[in-house]
């Protein structure tokens, strides 16, 4: 299994704007809505940094429960295997393939599908792997039953799981890609 980071060329990698302070946050994202106004980041909801740190702080006491290794705050993201659908979210995109072994197994969680509407209280569609994140043993269990998303939903058609979001919560990996 190989785990895929995508980002644009111009900003470099695993650039988290969860490390830097609300306000901070919101200007970078203002940033890109004026320069690369075709973008998808460009299309966030204007809620999205607030709705973010929302959904980390669930992501990070759910992985507390299942009593994971929290070596930063907020994770840094990757998926499960390409994603082509990600791979058009930037003007210049590129992508960095690391395979899982690389990793801490324990400091790695899962949510089938994008984060966001994996906890959204808006998304009630009864889909088992809602609201639930996943160890790594446990996604690979999900993985067998229903596949990759992007194997039968890249385009988002049935649903808003179009990958696996993996959350990266140590820098031990991730600094040797910098």
């Amino acid at each position: 299994m190989y785990l895929y980071h995508y980002y644009d060329k111009k900003v470099g990698p695993f650039r988290n704007l969860s490390d830097l302070s609300f306000e901070e946050a919101e200007m970078v994202l203002a940033k890109i809505r004026k320069e690369k106004p075709q973008t998808q980041c460009a299309f966030r909801q204007q809620s999205y940094i607030k709705d973010r740190l929302f959904y980390e702080d669930i992501l990070r006491k759910e992985f507390k429960k299942k009593h994971g290794k929290i070596e930063r705050f907020v994770p840094h993201y990757m998926v499960v295997e390409h994603s082509p659908w990600l791979n058009t979210w930037y003007e210049d995109c590129a992508v960095i393939k690391i395979p899982i072994e690389e990793f801490d197994i324990e400091t790695l969680s899962f949510t089938y599908g994008d984060s966001h509407p994996t906890f959204s209280p808006r998304i009630k569609d009864g889909k088992e792997y809602r609201k639930k994140l996943y160890t790594y043993q446990e996604i690979l269990k999900v993985i067998e039953k229903y596949g990759l998303p992007q194997d039968w939903n890249n385009e988002g058609q049935f649903g808003p799981e179009r990958y696996i979001e993996v959350h990266v919560w140590s820098d031990k990996t991730i600094s040797k890609y910098l």
